[in-house]
């Protein structure tokens, strides 16, 4: 496809995805030159609100919708989480930039709790998420994990209902619509580990559309594109789903490039953790990959292929 001086982008209809899309639809303006405009869609991981999106598909029910809007040539770029993308991409499509990153942890939120620490026992705490289950139960196995689905001001206002103590939400998204004022404390990284991704916004394109890639690779934030590629390295390694309760999350210290990952029990939530980390001099994408893959081994060697079988 020739590039041309006016962009489509796909995007979701949430507040906080029309955010996103707004965000890069600036950077093309700005950076690029390019004037854009949105075509909001609903896909079926938002219209699915009644059950857990381990039981219905996993998190490629946000993006299926906005690929074929790619593939019809709708849209000439789709605006992702990165954290919602499945770690393989269908043939014919790619990733063309992955964005710096906000900040990757999870935050704690609640009307009249400062931390997790001084939830009284047996508190009511929100999350569909199993990677937040799983180590919710490690740090406070008395408390009542109860599922939470819904936009982000949807979960706000279920808090604010009073149907929860508290609820875990990504910081990036409070940050990203204003709302930083609602986190009560965040959790340290090595606590709660993030999902991969977490924070990270992604251009995908369709894998022809070589022109405009190669004008969208300028948008990339290399420091934020590896440590993010070996995150997924551990998930495609272990071959992650929304069912498979699986943490990783990098960061750089210098030119190290670091990373923590953590396996819980799908079934058994109150199973121990599996846990890895790993850290090497990196400055290639196939650097990052092996560091993903090196976390990955060692949760194998851990005792992970009996999480994995319970996983399905």
């Amino acid at each position: 496809m020739p590039v041309t001086t006016a962009i489509v982008i796909a995007t979701r209809e949430s507040r906080l995805a029309l955010w996103q899309a707004e965000h890069v639809k600036a950077l093309l303006e700005r950076r690029l030159g390019m004037r854009a405009e949105l075509l909001g869609m609903t896909t079926r991981g938002d219209q699915i609100l009644d059950r857990a999106l381990s039981k219905v598909g996993g998190k490629g029910l946000f993006v299926k919708e906005l690929e074929t809007a790619l593939e019809e040539g709708r849209a000439q770029l789709a605006v992702h989480s990165l954290k919602d993308v499945p770690m393989d991409l269908p043939a014919g499509f790619e990733l063309a930039a992955v964005l710096e990153r906000e900040d990757a942890r999870d935050a704690f939120v609640s009307v009249r709790h400062a931390s997790l620490d001084e939830l009284p026992q047996g508190a009511r705490v929100g999350t569909s998420s199993l990677r937040r289950v799983v180590q919710l139960r490690s740090l406070r196995p008395d408390l009542q994990l109860e599922p939470l689905r819904g936009n982000l001001d949807t979960r706000l206002r279920k808090l604010d209902e009073g149907n929860y103590d508290a609820i875990v939400l990504a910081a990036a998204a409070l940050n990203r619509l204003g709302l930083s004022s609602r986190i009560r404390s965040i959790f340290d990284a090595g606590q709660m580990i993030p999902c991969a991704g977490q924070g990270a916004l992604a251009i995908e394109v369709r894998s022809e559309a070589s022109a405009l890639r190669e004008m969208l690779a300028s948008l990339n934030d290399r420091a934020t594109w590896l440590a993010v590629t070996a995150e997924r390295a551990v998930s495609r390694s272990l071959g992650g789903s929304c069912s498979m309760p699986l943490a990783a999350h990098a960061w750089w210290e210098g030119e190290t490039l670091c990373i923590d990952a953590a396996l819980g029990h799908p079934q058994q939530t109150d199973r121990p953790l599996l846990r890895a980390a790993a850290r090497e001099s990196v400055d290639a994408l196939e650097q990052a990959q092996a560091l993903g893959e090196s976390a990955a081994d060692t949760l194998r060697a851990r005792g992970a292929a009996d999480y994995l079988r319970a996983a399905g």
